[in-house]
């Protein structure tokens, strides 16, 4: 179940409000004590958080659990550039935030209420003790108070939940999200060629998709150091191609090679322009968990 982006908080009674987590969201499916923990797009996490995986395999149900995985910082704020990091070198402890059950012991749960639902998964969690598995916490009626908190700790925003929710596998307004900052998922289409004293390549460009088309949303060259510059150059020339993949061909000022639009990247950015393009995007990290052809434009 995903949720819909909205533009201001609220309070409402029948509503539940939670801190929104800045890492990958992951299912985990528990059967028999053997654990399966998968990314949005069915990819699977077991290799890349094995502490995570062998955390789960003490809960002795069967069971469906929704969350998501992060690492957080010294001041208990999660940030996804140091789960990039902790890709890389694996240096950080990685945590599983649960807010969720779809099934326990084969029945499915997710035509009950969100209220019913997440006070069985606190009552199933309490039943052991865990390092890095957690029930995320959640406020009632207050969301101005929290969203209010979750901007001066620099955090990305509020979730906001309909008690009476049941959980459904789409996008929907029974849950919404309030951003603090303004980030958008983008597809890479091909980046420009380097100039002076910098390596590999200048900048990414990026668009998302609109009814099956590529469409350009602008360039981003900020946010990089040399190492992730290495990285992401590795990883699209094995891509490239003599096309342009966007609906109507950009003209940087700038040489551009283009690639096929495989990768997904995150930027944070100020606005969008009455031109739908992306106005002082900086890069936050590529988004492995995440398929290009689902990549739309939030709004």
């Amino acid at each position: 179940m995903l949720a819909t982006l909205t533009e201001d908080s609220f309070d409402d009674p029948n509503w539940i409000f939670e801190i929104k987590f800045d890492g990958y969201r992951a299912l985990a499916h528990i059967a028999k004590k053997k654990v399966g923990l998968y990314s949005r797009n069915a990819k699977l996490f077991n290799a890349r958080f094995p502490t995570l995986v062998e955390e789960l395999k003490k809960i002795s149900f069967d069971c469906v659990l929704d969350g998501e995985i992060v690492i957080l910082d010294e001041r208990g704020r999660s940030h996804f550039q140091l789960l990039q990091n902790y890709e890389e070198s694996h240096k950080g402890n990685p945590d599983y935030y649960l807010f969720d059950i779809l099934s326990f012991k084969g029945k499915d749960l997710r035509q009950l209420p969100l209220k019913d639902r997440r006070e069985f998964l606190k009552e199933l969690l309490g039943k052991y003790k865990f390092k890095h598995i957690h029930f995320s916490e959640s406020i009632e009626k207050r969301g101005k108070a929290l969203f209010e908190k979750a901007k001066k700790a620099g955090l990305e925003g509020i979730i906001a939940k309909r008690k009476e929710s049941r959980y459904h596998s789409t996008r929907s307004r029974d849950w919404l999200k309030i951003k603090s900052k303004m980030r958008q998922e983008v597809v890479i289409g091909g980046f420009t060629k380097p100039r002076g004293s910098r390596k590999y390549f200048g900048a990414l460009l990026i668009g998302v998709y609109e009814k099956g088309k590529l469409i350009y949303s602008g360039h981003v060259g900020g946010g990089f150091n040399e190492k992730l510059l290495k990285q992401i150059y590795s990883k699209m020339v094995r891509l490239v191609r003599k096309s342009c993949p966007f609906k109507d061909e950009p003209h940087p000022n700038a040489p551009v090679v283009w690639i096929q639009p495989k990768l997904v990247c995150e930027v944070a950015f100020t606005e969008w322009t009455k031109d739908k393009i992306l106005r002082q995007p900086i890069f936050q990290g590529m988004r492995t968990d995440k398929s290009a052809s689902q990549v739309r434009r939030e709004v």
